[in-house]
């Protein structure tokens, strides 16, 4: 028995959702909550299995309540949002938080419940058997990353050729005693440092890629990844998130805020440069397909759902997987297996993947996929996941 608390300011909304719910065999009404105060006096003495939490309430919102209620009493939440520009923000904000889900008002306020009951009550079901808790970041694991290229072996050579590459690259000579270099003061001019190489250069963009899939959880997860990738990365990063149209975009812009990489929406037929996370936008497939010059673009299509998904993991995983050893592919959160199918593919053409471990997965079906299947090269918490792909991408 999945036991409820819905919060929403509206009498009727509240009503409404109730009798949904009561007249479910595997649900129970906990209890009803007008704002977001009120929702977090009766999460702590309600305890319920599931949360319903309208994003605009008075006294308190839901965003406010979000984030208390994940700070002291972490529980699923499912979200009630309007279609609106500002909802639409809002909702991305609250599953930045740590919401599961989300079911959207269409139009306002729900006038006819029975046009989006089923979605509701999937939605509920799916969020009530996810593991929500704050996602606890060290100094260390928020900081942003920043690239190094690998850097050259000297060479194995025989003591007389070593001392020739010693004296090439370094001034060195054998029984000559070292200079002594002054330490600059006021009155010494100080010789400007080389500048760093680009490392966003055409040549290193069109080598590697980094694809990333997620679904439920991948909000949260997303952020917690992407805000800590380093702005000089090497390669593009393509991401396929299950999200409907509309909220795509506003992912994107949000975390292009808050994260040293550029972030962005994905276009139809844009070439993928370097230092750049495309996200496919909701109700299109994205592929990525050769274009001039051998660089990579990226193709949208809507094409029928695969696996009831539309962008669909494994439609990019497919794309992708010509590209060998150059590739670095990463599954997150989320239900289902979306993404194993497509990942076979990556592995039979020896590209590097990367799974979420089980702990820290809001829902531990995707990756669980990959890993039974054999396919994980690393198992990662999600806090070390950028990490890993900065690592990947420098071999």
């Amino acid at each position: 028995m999945i036991r409820v608390l819905i919060a929403d300011d509206s009498a009727f909304m509240r009503k409404v959702l109730s009798d949904l719910f009561n007249g479910q065999s595997d649900f129970q009404v906990a209890g009803t909550a007008v704002n977001g105060a009120d929702t977090i006096e009766k999460v702590k003495k309600l305890k319920p299995d599931l949360l319903t939490l309208d994003v605009q309430m008075p006294v308190m919102d839901g965003l406010e309540a979000l984030a208390i209620i994940m700070e002291e009493c972490p529980l699923p939440v499912v979200m009630v949002s309007s279609m609106t520009q500002a909802g639409t923000d809002a909702t991305i904000r609250a599953l930045a938080l740590g919401a599961v889900d989300f079911v959207s008002k269409a139009g306002g306020p729900i006038s006819k419940i029975d046009t989006i009951a089923n979605e509701i009550l999937e939605k509920c079901r799916e969020a009530a058997q996810a593991h929500a808790s704050k996602i606890r970041l060290s100094p260390a694991d928020s900081k942003p990353l920043i690239f190094t290229p690998k850097k050259e072996k000297e060479p194995d050579l025989p003591a007389t050729r070593r001392i020739e590459f010693k004296r090439r690259n370094t001034g060195f000579v054998p029984g000559q005693k070292p200079t002594i270099t002054k330490i600059p003061t006021a009155a010494t001019p100080v010789t400007p440092a080389k500048p760093i190489p680009n490392l966003t250069s055409n040549a290193l963009s069109n080598k590697k890629l980094v694809a990333i899939g997620t679904s439920t959880g991948g909000p949260q997860a997303l952020q917690t990844v992407i805000t800590r990738l380093p702005g000089n990365l090497p390669c593009g990063v393509v991401v396929v998130q299950h999200m409907p149209a509309g909220f795509t975009k506003s992912l994107a812009d949000r975390l292009n805020s808050i994260s040293e990489i550029a972030v962005k929406e994905a276009e139809n037929d844009e070439v993928i440069k370097a230092g750049q996370v495309y996200i496919a936008p909701g109700n299109f497939h994205m592929r990525v397909v050769p274009a001039a010059g051998g660089a990579r673009k990226i193709a949208l299509s809507q094409e029928p759902p695969v696996g009831n998904h539309r962008p669909a993991v494994n439609v990019m995983f497919d794309s992708v997987a010509n590209i060998g050893k150059d590739l670095v592919s990463v599954i997150m959160t989320g239900m289902g297996c979306d993404g194993c199918e497509g990942m076979k593919k990556i592995k039979a053409n020896g590209g590097y993947s990367i799974a979420q471990d089980e702990s820290s997965c809001v829902v531990y079906g995707m990756p669980k996929a990959v890993v039974d299947a054999g396919l994980a090269d690393e198992i990662k918490p999600l806090t070390k996941i950028a990490e890993a792909i900065v690592e990947a991408v420098r071999r």
